[in-house]
């Protein structure tokens, strides 16, 4: 449905974890009047005297919003928080984007855009990328499906968010793209820590490699940001699971399956990261994957 969106002024975020809340904060310090919902009552008392109004139920927190953020873990909940009896299209009553900030699967995205059609509600889907710092930041990537009329008004919220974003299609296309994206995330890893196992076997120092790798053609985000953050220095304290990173390579397995592409190589390093399961815990860093050899 094609509708007008007043002023924004009032942002709600249902979801308050590390990225939920870094959103809140960063729309608060935006000058939005921002509240919150999230059923886990540690969530919320994490915000607690930080500006943000905290809600203890979803139609509260509904009934005030323009725009609602979600930052939900699956599709299936977002499908119930979304349309489910008690759900958000249950209470909303006034024209509200709804920027589903998620990484999830494009075929539910699409199926609850299309049960929103002749509602109130009208759905962009934005996943970002950056992790938890760059939530509290508003220095977020975010790539975003939804009509190019509804995200011109949604842009004083997307920039107080974004450092970076990306229109790539209509709805359940920004999940699509996050999906590939973490794909080929995944398959860096296993790449570049294949090629720190053959520099440290030559005896060569992993450190002035990768500067080398860095100025040439070979060059990606892992070794550019990865590495010197949080695997050469040990940390692995990105802020992003195994567990996590496991979900969004099901969710691409998935995809991949859907478009019917040949892909070999992305099968293989989707087998890699399945059977690492024994070896490297769901709890721990994403980013311990290039050690997945030496830990096996």
């Amino acid at each position: 449905m094609n509708q007008a969106f007043p002023d924004i002024q009032r942002v709600a975020v249902i979801g308050l974890g590390n990225m939920g809340a870094g959103m809140a904060l960063s729309l608060q310090r935006a000058g939005f009047s921002v509240s919150g919902f999230d059923p886990s009552q540690a969530a919320r008392e994490r915000l607690a005297g930080k500006g943000v109004t905290l809600f203890d139920s979803l139609a509260e927190l509904v009934a005030q919003a323009q725009v609602i953020v979600l930052s939900l873990p699956t599709s299936d909940i977002i499908e119930r928080v979304v349309l489910g009896e008690e759900g958000i299209v249950a209470h909303v009553r006034q024209p509200t984007i709804l920027l589903d900030t998620s990484t999830a699967d494009p075929t539910s995205t699409r199926r609850i855009a299309e049960a929103l059609v002749n509602s109130v509600l009208t759905l962009v889907d934005g996943p970002v990328s950056g992790g938890p710092k760059a939530a509290h930041g508003g220095t977020m990537t975010m790539l975003l499906g939804g009509d190019e009329a509804v995200l011109a008004q949604l842009s004083p919220v997307l920039d107080a968010l974004t450092g970076k974003r990306v229109r790539v299609g209509e709805v359940g296309a920004g999940h699509s793209a996050k999906l590939l994206n973490n794909l080929l995330c995944g398959m860096h890893l296993l790449a570049a820590g294949e090629a720190m196992r053959i520099a440290r076997g030559a005896g060569l120092e992993p450190e002035e490699i990768l500067k080398g790798i860095n100025a040439g053609s070979g060059r990606s985000g892992v070794t550019e940001v990865n590495y010197p953050t949080w695997i050469l220095n040990d940390a692995f304290d990105s802020g992003f699971t195994m567990k996590l990173m496991r979900k969004d390579l099901r969710l691409a397995a998935d995809l991949i399956a859907r478009s019917g592409a040949g892909v070999p190589l992305a099968e293989e390093a989707l087998r890699l990261w399945q059977t690492s399961s024994p070896a490297i815990a769901d709890a721990d860093d994403f980013n311990c994957i290039v050690n997945y050899e030496e830990q096996r």
